[in-house]
């Protein structure tokens, strides 16, 4: 049974379309298993499943409330991962009362409530050292007051502006240390969802890498492809051969499309620049990320990228790769929290460390905790966002060498 089948299935007109290395259903809920999962098969089975309801914007009264207290927790998926067990046990090196002191922090509003948690459970430890975070609860505005002095730390539910790193470097002469500390969600609205790219349900390209992307999406292609502007050139056939690609995206500066021109389009320490409507009359930019599933959905020779929340529209969600040939990772619940597929996110902690000296040894503590077992089980208790996997937290703790 292929992908025309499905699609003239009347139970499966209005599904999302998620190409997976699995098997063939037609369902209001998916489980999929990364185990078993052939992820290098040259042809996937697909995965029918229905649209998410639509999220809408915060109002500002919900913008300020989230300020002032946080923003609300949403309901905890009903699959939950458990912890890897590559992750160390934590183990003080410092005795009870050799840290001490107090540290001014703040937080992104969706990380009031785990960041809390975790300077918490730090304290049973070390009942000397002190966090404060405290309003207004925004991650941006904290990282302009990490770059005025006015913070010690500030945990951050996205990447930082290069614009903020920028001012930070011209201050200090070095860059923020910017350590991950947690994964982010799966598909929780406003809580850091992990992103995919779409393309219209009629589409039949199954999977795409991330040279493909970066040669479709960019101007400066650094990972050294050919411009890529037509679906003839990704391998599709007949009537779709010489069909352009309409580009569908998030007007710069966005957290999300930052974090994709890293992930993608940035390579060996050079930034990566977006093909532009403004020359460019195959490419649409939206003022934000709400209005893309749509777009997709609408135009059947459009790709785009969304986060898994704001699925909403009958799309056709796409595995994706770091190179041709390499396993290719559905954004499935399971691949999202092992961490196997390439745009699971990252939330960080932000802090003043001069590289060429030592680390303040309250921060190299907790950061040691944060990235044990103990801590990441902090983040799992909340249900929200996702434990690192050990390899992830081994990356961050090189920053404690």
């Amino acid at each position: 049974m292929g992908l025309r089948r499905i699609l003239g299935d009347r139970r499966c007109r209005t599904a999302v379309i998620v190409s997976v290395a699995a098997g063939l259903v037609c369902t209001s809920a998916v489980a999929a298993s990364a185990v078993d999962s052939d992820n290098t098969a040259d042809s996937l089975a697909v995965w029918a499943v229905p649209p998410l309801k639509p999220n809408t914007p915060q109002t500002e009264a919900e913008k300020e409330l989230a300020r002032e207290q946080g923003r609300v927790l949403p309901k905890p998926e009903l699959l939950q991962p458990t912890l890897d067990s590559a992750l160390p046990d934590y183990q003080p090196r410092a005795k009870k009362n050799d840290l001490a002191g107090n540290y001014k922090c703040a937080s992104s509003d969706v990380l009031v409530g785990q960041s809390k948690a975790w300077t918490a459970e730090f304290q049973k430890y070390f009942p000397k050292v002190n966090f404060t975070i405290d309003p207004p609860y925004a991650g941006s505005l904290g990282a302009l007051e990490l770059i005025d002095g006015n913070l010690d730390c500030v945990f951050v539910s996205r990447e930082l502006k290069p614009s903020d790193i920028a001012d930070f470097r011209a201050k200090y002469g070095y860059d923020p240390t910017s350590v991950p500390i947690s994964g982010g969600s799966y598909r929780h609205f406003g809580f850091l969802d992990s992103m995919t790219f779409v393309v219209n349900k009629n589409n039949p390209i199954e999977k795409l890498s991330f040279d493909q992307l970066d040669a479709i999406l960019s101007t400066t292609r650094h990972r050294g492809g050919e411009p890529i502007t037509t679906w003839g050139q990704l391998g599709l056939t007949g009537e779709w051969a010489d069909k352009p690609i309409h580009i569908y995206g998030i007007k710069p500066w966005n957290g999300f499309e930052e974090f994709l021109r890293q992930r993608v389009l940035s390579t060996d320490g050079k930034r990566g620049e977006w093909r532009s409507p403004a020359d460019d009359p195959n490419v649409t930019w939206e003022n934000t990320v709400f209005k893309i599933a749509s777009d997709v959905a609408n135009d059947p020779y459009a790709i785009g990228y969304t986060g898994n929340a704001y699925v909403d529209k009958p799309v056709k969600l796409i595995s994706l790769s770091q190179h041709a040939g390499d396993p290719a990772y559905a954004p499935t619940y399971e691949n999202v929290a092992s961490a196997a597929y390439p745009l699971s996110r990252l939330l960080y902690l932000n802090f003043n460390h001069d590289p060429g000296k030592p680390m303040n040894p309250v921060f190299k503590e907790f950061l040691r905790f944060v990235l044990s077992k103990q801590g990441q089980r902090v983040v799992s208790d909340q249900g929200v966002f996702l434990p690192l996997r050990g390899f992830q937290a081994d990356a961050s703790r090189a920053v404690l060498d």
